[in-house]
C-alpha cells in the first residue's frame, strides 16, 4: 500500500474512532441520563461518569497529536483497558449478548487506526533511514 493512501485510512479511522470517543466523554462529563442510568445497573458510583468522560476527552487529544508517541500509545492502552472493564462489567451483571459483545465490537475497531498508525510510523522511519522523500541538501529538503 502506498504511503499516502496508508496515512489517508489512518487519518479517516482514526477521526472517526475519536469522534466516538469525543461523543461518549462528552456525555459522561454532561452525566447524560442513560450514562447515570448504566452505572447505576453496573453497580459503579456516579461520579465514575466525570472521571471517565474527562479521561476520554484527554483520550481523544491525544490519538489526534502527532508529536508524542508515547501519549498516544498510552491513550490507545487506556481505551483498550476501557473496553475489556466495560465488557467483563456488562458480563458480570448478566447482561444480554448484545450489550456484552458491544465493548468488544469496539475494541475491534480500536485495532484499525491502531495498526494503521504502527505501519505509517513504519513508513516513516524507513523513509527517514533510507532518505526516501528528503532532497539531500538539508536546506532544500522537502517532507512529505
Amino acid at each position: 500500500m502506498k504511503p499516502k493512501t496508508l496515512t489517508t485510512l489512518y487519518w479517516i479511522f482514526t477521526i472517526i474512532f475519536a469522534l466516538l470517543i469525543f461523543l461518549d466523554g462528552i456525555g459522561g462529563v454532561t452525566r447524560q441520563q442513560a450514562g447515570i442510568d448504566a452505572l447505576k445497573h453496573l453497580g459503579y458510583p456516579i461520579y465514575f461518569l466525570t472521571i471517565a468522560g474527562v479521561a476520554r476527552l484527554l483520550a481523544v487529544v491525544a490519538l489526534l497529536q502527532t508529536k508524542f508517541k508515547v501519549i498516544k500509545e498510552w491513550a490507545f492502552a487506556g481505551i483498550a483497558i476501557n473496553f475489556v472493564g466495560a465488557f467483563a462489567s456488562r458480563a458480570f451483571v448478566g447482561d444480554s449478548f448484545g450489550l456484552v459483545i458491544f465493548p468488544l465490537i469496539m475494541l475491534g475497531f480500536l485495532f484499525i487506526p491502531y495498526t494503521l498508525w504502527k505501519k505509517v510510523e513504519q513508513v516513516k522511519q524507513l523513509g527517514e533511514k533510507t532518505n526516501i522523500g528528503y532532497a539531500a541538501d538539508p536546506q532544500t529538503a522537502k517532507s512529505y
